[in-house]
């Protein structure tokens, strides 16, 4: 029999059965290469890979650990390993590993099967599975509901073009967000986070707003469609839309700052990120003074947006400054980066439109959120299915680690 063993234990979890076994096995002088536990509905199961002295009685090892498991209600199997098998495990070290997040109100059985046959098919092997999300209640409507599991890969994609692109049709098929990472040293040591304003932290385009109150709304909606969407330059866009504000009183201001719509998540996604000492800024082609309304609002560190211009207490249809567009958005990305002291590997963008693309792509985990195809399937990771919140499942957080 080979000196090395897998020994698999499953069955009712409790306190302590973790110590006994390894008092057991302890007798023996007994290595352990590895090891991985995980409970589900109190149901635990456990593997320990496990090296034996040359001179241990193996017989023995295996009729003691086999008796205490009887004992302990618990289910026992060894395995042998050979030499050629464990080298073969060991040469694996080193070699990328992905993180694959499924998000979604609620995570069924055909959307696994789906995510982990594409998973099979491009060579990659599930490792590791774990929930994020805390318990669902079964009386939890389905609308409100957030379940996101981690699953931990690897191997090599034999195919990232086809494979971003199978994982988008599931996404769009199975109404699940199916975000696919490289899992480096950054993904957990992200340090600041960039958003998009409008229709990203808050419910609603501000300009759309703004037109309402002066009586041009479909007009300016339509432009403001078609420039999300990466129909029409956004510069060119935002100037005419803008133009068609001329003469609204600037009283008017303040009512809509005071309604706007946070996000589902919002709050919950910056409390959290303050609270581990993230900087988080507002890049937006909006406008500043709805963007340092929601600065003070959610405690949020920078603000950069369009200047709108008055005389007289009215708008004049025209931006003071240089207009915060996708280029714009992408540089001060990179200069806040810079004035934090981090790599840009350490931020993160978020935002719904074409104008956030460059900055999307910029960051070191460029997030669509709630975004047009065009801007989801141009992105590299998108959350469409939950709140803004979700973010925070994409970076590794539990729920319980979630203020």
């Amino acid at each position: 029999m080979s000196s090395i063993l897998m020994l698999k234990v499953s069955g009712h979890d409790r306190p302590g059965l973790t110590a006994d076994l390894s008092q057991t096995l302890a007798q023996y002088g007994v290595t352990v290469l590895d090891l991985g536990q995980s409970v589900i509905h109190d149901q635990v199961s456990l593997g320990m890979l496990l090296q034996l002295p040359a001179d241990a009685d193996t017989a023995a090892l295996l009729k003691d650990v086999l008796f205490r498991a009887h004992e302990l209600g618990i289910d026992a199997r060894f395995t042998p390993v050979t030499d050629d098998a464990y080298a073969d495990w060991v040469s694996q070290q080193g070699k990328d590993r992905y993180v694959l997040t499924l998000l979604a109100r609620r995570i069924s059985a055909e959307q696994l099967a789906w995510v982990s046959r594409e998973v099979s098919r491009q060579g990659l092997n599930i490792q590791d599975i774990t929930r994020l999300t805390g318990r669902i209640a079964l009386d939890q409507a389905d609308d409100v509901g957030q379940a996101c599991i981690e699953l931990t890969l690897r191997g090599q994609p034999t195919d990232d073009a086809a494979l971003r692109q199978a994982f988008l049709d599931i996404s769009a098929r199975f109404d699940i967000d199916v975000a696919f990472q490289l899992d480096t040293v950054y993904r957990r040591n992200r340090r600041l986070v960039c958003f998009d304003m409008d229709s990203t932290l808050i419910e609603t385009e501000v300009i759309d707003e703004l037109a309402r109150a002066a009586g041009v709304g479909d007009q300016v909606a339509d432009i403001t469609e078609r420039a999300m969407a990466g129909e029409l330059d956004f510069q060119a866009s935002f100037r005419e839309r803008l133009a068609l504000l001329k003469g609204l009183d600037e009283s008017v201001l303040a009512g809509i700052a005071e309604r706007l719509p946070l996000t589902e998540g919002a709050e919950r996604l910056i409390r959290t990120l303050k609270a581990y000492g993230f900087k988080t800024a507002i890049l937006s082609g909006g406008f500043n003074y709805f963007g340092e309304h929601i600065q003070r609002k959610l405690g949020i560190d920078y603000v950069f947006a369009n200047e709108l211009d008055f005389v007289d207490g009215k708008l004049t249809g025209q931006v003071k400054g240089t207009i915060v567009d996708g280029t714009r958005k992408a540089q001060l990305l990179r200069e806040l980066a810079q004035r934090e002291g981090i790599r840009l590997e350490q931020t993160i963008a978020v935002g719904d439109g074409a104008n956030d693309l460059p900055m999307l792509s910029e960051a070191g985990l460029g997030i669509a959120f709630r975004a047009k195809p065009l801007v989801r399937e141009s992105a590299r990771h998108s959350i469409s299915t939950l709140g803004l919140d979700g973010v925070l499942y994409l970076l590794g957080f539990r729920d319980q680690d979630i203020y």
